[in-house]
């Protein structure tokens, strides 16, 4: 039976499989992308948004996308981190983070993540060299030392040189592959909206601290002649199940109490969508021709813009850790665990345990999370040392 050959298969059609698809694509290989369907292109699609580091930006130049992403960006020029105490909450301690320099690029460029994957597939859709199949999801693996084998639900066969999984948390490339993952669960959930509000957002994302975990603000460009921002509002399980159920009026008035009212009364203005917090980690990030990226390789809660950030970090890595005549082979892959492996073991440790520190509502925990704050915002030294690696310098 004749199969259908390409250089790279890529199963997932989230933005990190996207990213892929146009980086490797860029680079001249043959990517054929596969997904059970295409992502949204308007504000139905995904509500979350990306405040995208400087690392990201470079891979979005590198593959030729970043001119078409920033005319829809807006910079973060700083981090506001309150911290709030009782309910409703009361603010009582705030610190700012800026750039370590004057006149230094923005902290951050944020987009909405419908509308990266509007851009992503325009300019994939455009590209020779890449096919994509909505529509469709791998079923079946053979691994061979010269190539891989996929078989799609479709019934397709496709032989690549490399298979990518970016095909998120319930991966089924990472299960074909024989790779276990460890997932901790936090019984959180997070609420992903925008909201409109009257004071303006000066480019600053702001994250209000209480219980429960962040309720986090980032800077929009104005909605409908009002200041917007995105919110990601991490919340336990039944509580966020609670706010679901409110309407819109109610659901704005309960926003505008957590938020502890810094920029005034928030009218919510999209719909809104919840999804789980977990951190997810998996053992390791390859097996034989393939390669495991973003929310198949790990899972990180939705605080300091790790997530996506870090998604794209592995899809850099992959791309940089390739040599002449060396797609997908066992030299390549080592190459690319050996780059990766550490920093995600230590993001997802690390954000893990921040996370369960911040969502708790215990007096000493609180107090420890106050200090801790002060400690980093005051302390010089250790202020550029978290700055850089939350910026991933």
């Amino acid at each position: 039976m004749s199969r259908t050959q390409t250089d790279i298969l890529i199963a997932g059609g989230g933005i990190a499989g996207l990213t892929a698809a146009a980086a490797f694509a860029q680079r001249g290989y043959s990517v054929t992308l596969v997904a059970p369907k295409a992502p949204l292109r308007d504000d139905r699609g995904d509500l979350r948004s990306t405040a995208f580091l400087d690392p990201a930006i470079t891979l979005f130049e590198e593959a030729g996308l970043w001119s078409h992403l920033a005319p829809h960006a807006q910079p973060l020029q700083q981090l506001r981190i309150v911290d709030t105490t009782g309910w409703p909450p009361e603010i009582r301690d705030s610190r700012t983070f800026v750039s370590q320099d004057e006149g230094t690029p923005p902290l951050a460029q944020n987009l909405m993540n419908w509308r990266i994957a509007d851009v992503l597939l325009s300019d994939l859709e455009e590209r020779e060299n890449v096919t994509l199949l909505w529509g469709s999801t791998l079923t079946g693996l053979t691994l061979r030392e010269a190539h891989a084998i996929a078989r799609l639900s479709s019934g397709e066969s496709l032989e690549a040189r490399l298979v990518i999984g970016a095909d998120g948390r319930e991966s089924g490339t990472r299960r074909l592959a024989g790779i276990d993952a460890q997932i901790n669960r936090f019984g959180q959930k997070a609420l992903a909206f925008t909201a409109t509000h009257p004071e303006p957002h000066h480019d600053v994302s702001t994250e209000v601290y209480n219980q429960g975990g962040p309720f986090t603000l980032i800077p929009l460009p104005d909605h409908a002649g009002s200041h917007a921002s995105a919110v990601v509002w991490m919340t336990p399980g039944p509580e966020t199940a609670r706010l679901q159920a409110l309407d819109d009026e109610a659901f704005s008035q309960e926003a505008t109490t957590r938020s502890a009212n810094v920029f005034g009364p928030l009218t919510l203005a999209s719909g809104r969508a919840t999804f789980p917090i977990v951190t997810l980690k998996a053992k390791h990030l390859t097996a034989q021709r393939v390669a495991l990226v973003a929310e198949a390789a790990h899972v990180i809660p939705p605080i300091g813009a790790q997530g996506l950030n870090t998604s794209l970090n592995d899809i850099a890595a992959l791309v940089e850790a390739v040599k002449p005549g060396q797609l997908g082979t066992r030299q390549h892959l080592d190459a690319y665990e050996k780059s990766r492996a550490s920093d995600i073991a230590a993001r997802v440790g690390a954000i893990g345990l921040y996370n369960r520190l911040t969502r708790s509502g215990l007096p000493p925990l609180q107090g420890l999370r106050l200090a801790g704050l002060r400690a980093v915002a005051d302390i010089a030294p250790l202020r550029r040392r978290v700055m850089d690696a939350g910026m991933g310098r």
